[in-house]
């Protein structure tokens, strides 16, 4: 026996603790609704009358938190509702007859639907199970052809069709959904036999033990964990063991042969002992390990509720919660206990009341080295307790066991008095979350949160981020966001006081994305509000794609072109291109110098006719001619290319640019000459340069026509000359390269013809040039021949330095030797000059 006072009754080994009384107010309690509770102290749905047909008087649909208070109301509209259930993020399903799921939100806000598939809508739903699976939330349903289809995840659906049960005329007595092997998978029992159906057979089974006085299996329940099995039998035995039905844990005898209206495990994680509930109208029995069952008698219709570590009762009037009492629980409240955590707790009792009994209760613990012990049992204990009281008792007696111990870690009673913080604060009335410690540490914080704030309650979700200090961009920020998403929402409020709201409270908040809220505030009518916010959002890449779909195109441009961000303005560019009309859209980029530019240098890669239009419009004629010269380039046919060459030369003289015109008339003239010289000399020359095409005469021997050209387009006489005198030494027509020589005084002097002679290998040649090299150039034509002799008179009849050090350089010791003494005096005199 344990020793629980209040709000706590004993049934056994388990404990029953009163969560809430209901603030609801139901004439008739849950008779005659369809019921579901979310698990983890979530919300509660019912739907009243559901068996209603008329219009006149249609069924009404309650959503409820967990101590009654009401979130939502409103008549039910459409088809007949077989099931109600929860998914894991607190969204409402309603399975109707015809296989449609429709999903609503806490707040009865309609979300969406789908369908079961074609088969459950022509032969209806014979009873419906939702489920909580790895993988989310799934629906499986019974058809009225009796057989089982399935969907593991309702957001991602993916309907599975399972086998057929061999002799199934009717409907099962019982079935439920077992996840097993990451894989869904249905129990179903058809009189004594039972089947698992997976997704590709049937496969009978036998539970190990099970009573022979059973003719039939009447209803069975899985628990929280999937791990265990519970059978009723017709013959009141209920059969418990692992859900792989390969290991039996106990069998005991209810005594009563009438089907329950309820059955659902009752068993605390890492627990040795099996317990079961069941509930019939006005009793409920639970059933463990020994052969006794423990019964309770109940005053109104009842709902259970599995949790991960219990079941909660839920009646017209009150919210209980069933469990087995924790370990540490029992061994510091047990009648005459003498466990550490036990004693600690009476010397502290005794140490409040100034007791020297509390220092005989401490030299009892630290005798037996359990002092440790004693404060770890008194912190997980407060855990386990929902009376503040109780918690801060057990609280108080760990911080005074913690007092004579000098190495006890403080993390564990820190981290618990925290956690008993938040809890207690989401157990509140007004909040209604009934979580237990252990129901909390499996959900996590994050989710806590995100229940708090799909509730709205924003000031208490902004709280228990700060008191647990969670990152702000998982906390309060992700918290001021949704709250912000909801603000723009509200209609009473002018644009100009939720964004001056919003800027305030979001100030400080790290991380946040003002481009989300603003998309809310867009999607909910309220365009102009949504601009406001989007000041606020200092990345342009955030703004410009929201301002696009608003239509607001000339922000968005102007927005991008503030960013500096090329990439950006070009996807505005391009959209704009695809909405407006060409008029408009050239008339937007004339507004804005920065987009028209990018724009241009797009076009003068990928679309050269929609630039020829931009410089039309804008009457640029000198880019106009730059466009069709470019394109000259690009049509192989000469006449084709001389009349865009002739557009280019018109242009260019409306931009008054003489000099283009000029220079693109002779392109012209040059063209039509590299025509007329192909068809009679046979000579591919159209495309070449004017220097190109002098080259090519001149190589094939036309020189009369290479010089048509030099006076014709006044080829500068130096340039002339040296292309001549390349192309001949090329050829090695050194005869009409000396001839060319003599016709009259080079422009270019006669050092280059010493030069290219040397260059292909004919000093022979070259030395016929060295006499009409000018008195400066003339060492350097010796020394290009070979001739020392000569380089030393042309240097020393100059008497310069500089030439007579280059010509000594040149010169050999053993072969010049007396050639270097007349060098050397001659730079000694020249020196002294």
């Amino acid at each position: 026996f344990v020793a629980y006072r209040g709000q706590t009754e004993l049934l056994g080994p388990l404990r029953k603790i009163e969560l809430y009384e209901m603030g609801w107010n139901l004439k008739d309690g849950l008779r005659e609704c369809l019921v579901a509770a979310a698990p983890y102290g979530g919300p509660i749905a019912l739907l009243k009358g559901h068996y209603r047909r008329s219009p006149s008087a249609r069924p009404q649909l309650e959503i409820y938190s967990s101590s009654g208070l009401p979130l939502a109301s409103f008549p039910w509209k459409s088809g007949v509702v077989k099931q109600l259930g929860w998914t894991v993020s607190d969204d409402l399903l309603c399975v109707q007859e015809d296989g449609t799921v429709l999903v609503y939100d806490l707040w009865g806000g309609f979300k969406r639907h789908f369908s079961m598939g074609n088969e459950v809508s022509q032969s209806q739903v014979l009873e419906t199970k939702i489920f909580h699976s790895p993988y989310g939330t799934g629906v499986a349903i019974l058809t009225g052809a009796l057989r089982f289809t399935l969907a593991t995840n309702i957001d991602d659906i993916k309907l599975r069709r399972l086998p057929e049960v061999p002799g199934l005329q009717e409907a099962p007595s019982c079935w439920a959904v077992l996840t097993q092997d990451r894989q869904s998978k249905v129990l179903v029992a058809n009189g004594s036999q039972l089947f698992i159906l997976d997704n590709t057979a049937c496969t009978p089974v036998t539970p190990p033990g099970l009573s022979p006085q059973a003719s039939s299996i009447v209803h069975m329940c899985v628990s929280f964990s999937y791990k265990y099995l519970a059978l009723l039998t017709d013959s009141g035995h209920v059969w418990m063991g692992t859900s792989n039905l390969k290991e039996k844990l106990s069998e005991v005898d209810t005594k009563i042969k009438t089907p329950p209206k309820q059955m659902a495990w009752c068993r605390r994680p890492k627990s040795q002992q099996p317990s079961a509930v069941v509930m019939w109208d006005g009793l409920l029995i639970v059933v463990g390990e020994c052969k006794e069952t423990i019964q309770y008698h109940l005053d109104d219709d009842s709902v259970l509720v599995p949790e991960l570590d219990g079941v909660r009762i839920i009646s017209g009037t009150h919210h209980e919660l069933l469990q087995e009492v924790p370990g540490a629980c029992e061994e510091i409240f047990k009648i005459a206990s003498m466990a550490p955590g036990a004693l600690l707790l009476e010397a502290h009792k005794e140490y409040e009341k100034e007791s020297q009994k509390a220092d005989e209760y401490l030299r009892e613990i630290k005798e037996q080295s359990l002092l440790s012990e004693a404060v770890r049992q008194c912190v997980e204990a407060a855990g386990h307790e929902h009376e503040p009281e109780t918690q801060k008792t057990l609280l108080r007696a760990a911080s005074f066991g913690k007092c004579f111990l000098s190495n006890f870690p403080p993390e564990q009673f820190v981290s618990m008095c925290r956690d008993l913080r938040v809890l207690n604060a989401v157990r509140d009335y007004t909040v209604g979350i009934p979580l237990t410690h252990t129901q909390f540490k499996q959900m996590t914080v994050q989710v806590l949160i995100d229940r708090l704030v799909y509730r709205k309650l924003y000031p208490l979700a902004i709280e228990v981020c700060r008191y647990l200090k969670t990152p702000e961009y998982q906390g309060v920020s992700r918290v001021l966001k949704h709250w912000a998403c909801y603000k723009v929402q509200q209609k009473e409020e002018s644009d100009e006081v939720i964004a001056k709201a919003v800027s305030v409270k979001l100030a400080d908040a790290a991380g946040i994305s003002y481009s989300e809220i603003a998309t809310k505030a867009y999607e909910s009518g309220r365009t102009e509000l949504a601009i406001k916010l989007l000041e606020f959002e200092p990345r342009s890449g955030e703004q410009v794609p929201l301002l696009l779909k608003m239509k607001k195109s000339p922000l968005a441009l102007s927005k991008a072109i503030e960013s500096g961000d090329t990439d950006l303005v070009y996807t505005v560019v391009m959209y704009l291109k695809n909405e407006l009309n060409r008029g408009d859209f050239f008339m937007m980029l004339r507004n804005q110098p920065v987009a028209l530019s990018l724009y241009k240098q797009f076009c003068k890669h990928q679309e050269q006719d929609t630039l020829k239009d931009l410089f039309n419009q804008d009457d640029d004629h000198e880019e106009l001619g730059n466009f069709y010269v470019k394109a000259s380039y690009k049509d192989q046919r000469l006449e084709a290319r001389v009349a865009l060459l002739q557009s280019a030369v018109d242009e260019y003289y409306k931009a008054k640019n003489d000099f283009s015109a000029k220079t693109t008339e002779d392109e012209m003239r040059l063209l039509r000459f590299q025509r007329k010289l192909e068809e009679e000399k046979d000579e591919q020359l159209v495309g070449f340069s004017l220097q190109d095409t002098m080259t090519t005469l001149l190589s094939v021997g036309l020189h009369k026509h290479a010089e048509q050209l030099y006076k014709d387009f006044r080829v500068p006489d130096k340039r002339f000359w040296w292309l001549k005198l390349k192309a001949l030494a090329e050829k090695e027509d050194w005869e009409e390269l000396e001839k060319f020589g003599k016709t009259k005084k080079s422009p270019i002097g006669y050092l280059p013809f010493v030069e290219v002679c040397i260059k292909h290998h004919n000093k022979y040649e070259a030395k016929k040039y060295v006499s009409k090299v000018t008195p400066e150039q003339k060492v350097k034509a010796h020394l290009a021949v070979g001739d020392m002799e000569g380089a030393a008179e042309a240097a020393i009849e100059r008497r310069n330095e500089s030439e007579i050090s280059t010509v000594l350089s040149r010169c050999s010791a053993t072969t010049d030797h007396l050639l270097m003494e007349r060098l050397n005096r001659a730079k000694a005199t020249a020196v002294k000059k």
